[in-house]
């Protein structure tokens, strides 16, 4: 791969069906196969709809989809800026090792900085020694002293059903 082409694009509409099929194939590494229940029309809706939600950098190589980023903004209250959060990024296992993954990550960086943001974040699992390998090597950190809450289904709309004030 070393004279590999490697470009790197926001998606368009007519790339749901490979961001799916990429948002699949994460979800397969990621042993949670049974959680990706996404539709072309979620996705559609969601990412080029009247109010998208999030964004999406494809990155090519060779013409060929090889991997992608899906980012969307938060807020700091305590920069008073907003943020850059990294939501997936996945990178075809026959093209790891190619640069895509650090290409991926340094658009991402020059969108955050031409967008004023404060910061620039992602979580990932615990067990994902390869990839927190890789986020170490470009001068990430970790957030050790943080963790991630959830709720979810039933949960959440239980939450959600309690009597306003």
């Amino acid at each position: 791969m070393n004279n590999a082409l490697l470009s790197i694009r926001p998606a368009t509409p007519d790339d749901v069906p490979v961001i799916r099929q990429l948002i699949a194939e994460l979800a397969e590494y990621e042993r949670l196969a049974h959680a990706a229940v996404a539709t072309d029309d979620d996705l559609r809706t969601q990412l080029f709809g009247e109010r998208p939600a999030a964004e999406v950098l494809i990155g090519e190589i060779d013409g060929t989809p090889a991997g992608f980023a899906l980012f969307f903004h938060n807020f700091s209250t305590f920069l008073g800026k907003r943020g850059l959060y990294l939501e997936d990024l996945f990178v075809r296992p026959s093209y790891r090792g190619s640069g895509l993954g650090k290409h991926l990550m340094a658009a991402l960086a020059r969108i955050a900085v031409q967008r004023d943001c404060g910061r620039f974040e992602w979580s990932v699992l615990d067990w994902n020694e390869p990839a927190i390998g890789f986020y170490r090597s470009i001068g990430a950190t970790g957030m050790d002293e943080w963790t991630v809450q959830r709720l979810e289904g039933a949960a959440l709309h239980a939450l959600a059903a309690r009597d306003e004030l």
